[in-house]
């Protein structure tokens, strides 16, 4: 553990930070997994658009596991050690794809980046002006997530616009 490091934590119960932390880990490594395999089984229009924005965001997901699990290091912690405590830990949840059309994968995916903005905007209020470090990397993280939904949100669009125009065509 820093010792100094974490003496310029101000306020703040560093095992209830490291919790939290802990937490967002599990979301992440979920995040990863889901968008690895939504990449693999996404089926119908523009399929090749997304597999590429899934492949870019799972790559996305695993450097964040890797930032949360260093800073729960630096603050004394251990990162959850059992894949399986991902699923009691989490705050966002894994649902498997049910249905591989590429506009329900986008969907689901884009739920999940916006449960993901709502955790690191709250860590972000909790750490801002009490724990500098932490709050540089949430807030790295949390603009990576708003992002994410942003690409998510416009390749979506961009895939019922031309659904719709195209069945606009045929009557």
């Amino acid at each position: 553990m820093a010792r100094r490091g974490n003496s310029i934590i101000k306020d703040l119960d560093i095992t209830d930070i490291i919790t939290k932390l802990n937490k967002a880990y599990a979301d992440e490594w979920l995040a990863y997994y889901q968008y690895f395999i939504e990449s693999k089984v996404v089926k119908g229009i523009m399929k090749d658009a997304a597999i590429a924005e899934l492949d870019q965001h799972a790559a996305d997901e695993l450097r964040h596991a890797n930032l949360v699990a260093d800073r729960i290091l630096q603050l004394g912690g251990t990162p959850l050690l059992n894949p399986k405590d991902w699923f009691t830990h989490t705050n966002c949840g894994y649902e498997e794809p049910k249905n591989f059309d590429v506009v329900s994968i986008l969907e689901d995916s884009i739920k999940g980046e916006q449960c993901a903005i709502s955790v690191y905007s709250e860590l972000a209020d909790l750490t801002r002006d009490k724990d500098i470090v932490t709050y540089d990397i949430v807030s790295q993280i949390l603009a990576d997530e708003v992002e994410h939904e942003e690409d998510l949100q416009a390749l979506y669009d961009d895939i019922t616009e031309f659904i719709t125009d195209i069945k606009r065509n045929i009557n």
